[in-house]
């Protein structure tokens, strides 16, 4: 697995990448050597957080928590990552067409599938406008994401509240 480390506000210790090797050594045997992996550790006012995201082939995981230490913020975040994966074994078990997934986690307990049913569909008018003035949109609807237009570039945007506060923007990149 190739594990990407980088520090906001800090510069982690080589400790810290050891153990989050340790740790990603199980996530590994369930997506080979190939996966990528970029752990983004981060000192805030009050805690520290560590963000990991997981790719292979298009499919991605990502998990963010924080702690009082960061060695704690790691163990949460790939409990969570972990978590997410036995969750959607099957589907990853089908997209990956590997059935190792499933053995891994024979001896734990199986965690319910929802039925991933679509409950509502919307058509919705996309019109050129500015990330900002889709962020003032999505606050006037009182949504935590909004579609649109960027009037910038042509494409089709999205504009996210984080959890931080903040705000995020997506945009589309084609392989």
């Amino acid at each position: 697995m190739k594990i990407e480390l980088i520090g906001k506000k800090c510069t982690p210790r080589e400790s810290f990448k050891e153990r989050a090797e340790r740790k990603l050594a199980k996530v590994e045997c369930l997506f080979g050597s190939d996966t990528t992996a970029k752990i983004t550790a981060a000192v805030e006012k009050t805690s520290k957080s560590v963000e990991i995201t997981l790719q292979k082939h298009g499919i991605i995981f990502r998990a963010q928590e924080r702690a009082q230490e960061l060695d704690a913020a790691l163990d949460k975040a790939i409990d969570a990552l972990i978590r997410q994966i036995r969750k959607n074994k099957t589907r990853l078990e089908k997209k990956l067409h590997t059935p190792s997934i499933g053995e891994v986690f024979a001896d734990e307990a199986p965690i319910e599938e929802s039925i991933t049913e679509v409950l509502r569909t919307k058509t919705l008018s996309l019109k050129p406008e500015s990330a900002d003035e889709a962020i003032l949109q999505m606050n006037l609807l009182g949504h935590s994401f909004y579609l649109f237009l960027n009037a910038e570039n042509g494409q089709v945007n999205l504009v996210y509240t984080r959890a931080d506060g903040g705000y995020g923007l997506l945009v589309p990149e084609f392989a």
